[in-house]
């Protein structure tokens, strides 16, 4: 029985390390997935408006065009010619024109070989005064050729 005693008395010893390899290699198999499935996934859809496809055109629109020789003129509804002004009379003249009324559209046709700069300048003098809608003439049809 000795024999017995001496086998019964041994312990067993615990283990006291986590084995990390398996754990590993799931986080290894999930970063592939998602590096595999990222690229597919959708931020998010984005459903522009195309030109043309206004229902109504508004009743009082000002129209600021800019021309070949970058000089700009306002035109109003009932004008038939349009008025020549300067740049830093633009903001009072269009406020002018809009007659208190904040939600009257000021629209700016451009030459197409106008410089983009004299454009972005227009636009910014009007933003500046806080006119709100503001924006560019299209014309309808096929691309422009490149």
């Amino acid at each position: 029985m000795p024999a017995m005693s001496s086998r019964g008395g041994s312990r067993r010893r615990t283990m006291n390390e986590i084995n990390m390899v398996p754990f590993i290699d799931v986080m290894l198999v999930l970063l592939i997935i998602f590096m595999v499935s990222a690229p597919l996934i959708t931020t998010g859809v984005v459903d522009l408006p195309s030109v043309g496809t206004a229902r109504t055109q508004p009743q009082h629109v000002i129209q600021v065009i800019v021309g070949t020789d970058e000089q700009l003129k306002i035109k109003l509804d009932g004008d038939q010619d349009p008025s020549p002004v300067p740049l830093k009379a633009l903001a009072a003249r269009v406020k002018d024109a809009q007659k208190g009324d904040a939600a009257t559209p000021v629209v700016i046709s451009a030459d197409r070989n106008v410089k983009y700069e004299a454009v972005v300048k227009t636009m910014d003098v009007l933003q500046r005064a806080g006119i709100q809608r503001v924006g560019l003439a299209v014309k309808n049809g096929a691309p422009a050729d490149r």
